[in-house]
């Protein structure tokens, strides 16, 4: 039955990515539909024997708003000092393979249930020339489920389609929610804190958040479009769909409580 919901919710969230290019959709409905699908599969996806890959301590949560504007501040100023079109080629250079690991690993466990067993289980181990300690652990599935990655990635360091963006933005929100856990109620509450301070300060006391948001051309955000010329997309940041779906806090139970609240 859980399965049969997961299913419906990925198929409902790839609809409603493809809906606007064949029919109009109010963009507030879609931002709303979007964030809450996106949420629900990142937290079906989390529920696992295992916990998490990463969970954030206490001491990660404080300092998250600093490194965040650390990152955002440094930004700023190679945007104010550099070309702004190299910036952004270097950064389409590291979506691009970012692009590919996320999208990969998202589409991954639709594969697999096509793919021989051994396909899916045994490790290919491959080492970096002349650094010998530095090793790669893959699967022939991965492989697989890369390629398609690949070409995405490509067509959206092309183009730069509203879709391609989209595609890959959900991409990181659901690995994002999935692969990491805040670990406690605590550690959520100073994550929220922090950022509730960061945003404050870096979008009402200057002006480094809206210039480097204008500049910064990567999927860092989903584009609904709108019937507005004067303003074609609507917009929702990715931290606004990562961070409610951290908000699972105690792992395994708690995201099964947010599966029955979405149910």
């Amino acid at each position: 039955m859980k399965k049969n919901t997961e299913r419906l919710a990925n198929l409902a969230l790839t609809g409603l990515t493809l809906a606007p290019l064949v029919v109009k959709v109010d963009p507030n409905l879609n931002v709303i539909l979007t964030a809450c699908l996106a949420v629900y599969v990142g937290c079906y996806r989390s529920v696992k024997p295992t916990p998490p890959s990463e969970t954030m301590s206490n001491e990660h949560a404080m300092r998250f708003p600093f490194v965040g504007s650390a990152m955002l501040l440094s930004l700023f100023l190679l945007f104010k000092f550099l070309s702004k079109d190299l910036v952004n080629a270097v950064l389409t250079c590291y979506f691009f393979v970012l692009g590919i690991i996320a999208l990969s690993a998202t589409i991954l466990p639709a594969i697999k249930r096509f793919l021989p067993k051994n396909w899916n289980e045994d490790l290919i181990i491959w080492r970096f020339p002349y650094v010998r300690s530095l090793e790669i652990e893959f699967t022939r599935s991965q492989i697989v489920a890369a390629i398609p990655g690949t070409f995405f990635c490509a067509w959206y360091a092309s183009q730069k389609h509203w879709l391609a963006n989209n595609i890959l933005g959900l991409s990181f929100c659901i690995q994002g929610i999935e692969m990491l856990s805040l670990g406690s109620f605590k550690t959520g509450a100073i994550l929220l804190a922090g950022l509730f301070v960061y945003d404050i300060f870096w979008v009402f006391f200057t002006p480094v958040m809206v210039s480097v948001a204008k500049s910064f051309d990567a999927p860092i955000k989903l584009l609904f479009p709108t019937a507005d010329s004067a303003r074609p997309f609507s917009m929702l940041g990715l931290g606004d769909i990562v961070i409610p779906g951290w908000q699972r806090f105690l792992g395994s139970d708690t995201s099964y409580y947010l599966l029955l609240v979405f149910s």
